[in-house]
């Protein structure tokens, strides 16, 4: 059942809550399991890309917006799923990239990167302002936020005016959680308090009337809060409703919104079905997946050096250790601990700062040495068990390492698929 975004705030206040994932990831192999899994499940398929992975200037990945929405095309026709189950969205976007620049210049980038969205057929859009700049604190206030995210929005309006597109919808938020999990170990983490909740609404709505942007806040679906989940590198806190109970209070009145979770990684179907009852009807996903990913990369990884004697001894994974030690900027700071420690973390955090690396020369050789390898190859069902657990229909027959990676991304997302039709 294909779920519109507009639908979701009526269906939880009739009592009939739906939800629909949002697959947060540049990764080509992620995308293509998020849109084999909407084909198969007749579903809404949103996918998201953050201010830092896709921007006008590149982000880390190399890709504009343009870029992204053209990638997302070709593989919704590899994978044959229609366009019309396809939603873009466009994830933490303000002066996040750019926050080492005085608040001025960062704004002026944010506004080329949010043109660039609209421009490209990003549907959702997410202003998130909520970040200081150079010489400001760490995060703003709600007055400060919502000025910068109306100035956002305005861009967002008349760029969707001037070409012609259907107007944005969007979400806003200062409560957002650190992108891709914490870095160190959590015990509790406090929900978003019903007092902040209604004032971020209530500030956003009187900025957005008052900068003349009342059709825009009618078209504000979903509000990004803490709903008391979260992960660390190497621990998960999970949802427990009735910490949240007075938060989800807030839709009773609040009836034009749902909650937007962000970090629902590896919570696991029940925590996310009753994430679903409560309101949270957007749910963010991007570490687990690409988590799952690295897994059964390394997985092949092991089962090419076990049945290739030329493949030598887990190449792939030793091409990645070298990588992340000649360029640590994405990793250094998300790692602690000893020497062995870190090298721990750079693998196998659920954090999976690993990601920020596939898309580069280095790792793109070694996973087509792999994959070359291992293309067409009858793997025996033992080295299947041993490595690869509850892959058994790959065995005894030719093996095709992208299915490999889709079924295993896919195990992630039943959960959420299950989570969302509850």
């Amino acid at each position: 059942m294909r779920v519109s975004l507009t639908e979701l705030a009526p269906l939880y206040q009739s009592g009939t809550p739906k939800g629909i994932t949002s697959v947060c990831t540049a990764h080509p192999l992620v995308l293509r399991a998020a849109l084999r899994h909407g084909r198969d499940t007749c579903t809404t398929v949103l996918i998201e890309a953050t201010c830092n992975q896709v921007n006008h200037q590149g982000g880390y990945t190399g890709m504009q917006p343009a870029n992204y929405a053209h990638m997302a095309a070709k593989l919704a026709d590899l994978e044959g799923c229609s366009k019309d189950a396809i939603i873009l969205g466009g994830d933490h976007l303000g002066p996040n990239p750019w926050r080492n620049l005085p608040a001025e210049e960062a704004l002026s980038q944010a506004e080329i990167m949010v043109a660039a969205y609209v421009s490209a057929g990003f549907l959702k859009i997410h202003l998130d302002a909520s970040m200081g700049c150079l010489g400001e604190p760490d995060a703003m206030d709600d007055t400060t936020t919502a000025k910068r995210a109306a100035r956002l929005a305005q861009v967002a309006e008349d760029t969707a005016k001037k070409q012609g597109l259907p107007p944005p919808l969007y979400i806003i938020g200062t409560e957002v959680p650190p992108p891709g999990g914490a870095d160190h170990t959590l015990t509790t983490i406090a929900p978003t308090s019903p007092k902040a909740a209604k004032k971020t609404l209530a500030v956003h709505e009187k900025t957005f009337a008052y900068m003349g942007l009342t059709q825009a806040w009618d078209r504000v679906i979903g509000l990004v809060v803490q709903p008391g989940v979260e992960f660390g590198n190497q621990n998960v806190i999970s949802y427990d409703p009735t910490q949240a109970k007075a938060l989800t209070d807030v839709l009773n009145t609040q009836t034009q919104f749902v909650f937007e979770a962000h970090s629902t990684d590896y919570q696991g179907a029940a925590p996310l079905a009753q994430l679903v009852q409560d309101g949270f009807s957007i749910l963010k996903v991007g570490p687990e997946l690409t988590f799952a990913l690295r897994e059964t990369l390394y997985a092949l990884d092991l089962i090419a050096s076990d049945l290739a004697p030329d493949y030598g001894h887990r190449p792939l994974y030793k091409a990645m250790e070298a990588l992340m030690t000649e360029q640590p900027t994405h990793w250094n700071g998300h790692c602690g601990g000893s020497k062995a420690e870190k090298r721990t973390l750079r693998h196998y955090s659920l954090s999976d700062r690993i990601r920020y690396y596939w898309a580069s020369a280095p790792a793109q050789a070694a996973v087509t040495r792999l994959f070359n390898t291992l293309s067409g190859r009858i793997i025996p069902p033992p080295l299947i068990w041993q490595h690869l657990p509850g892959g058994d229909g790959f065995a005894d027959r030719p093996l095709n390492p992208d299915d490999v990676i889709i079924w295993r991304v896919t195990e992630c997302l039943k959960s959420y698929h299950t989570a969302c039709a509850v």
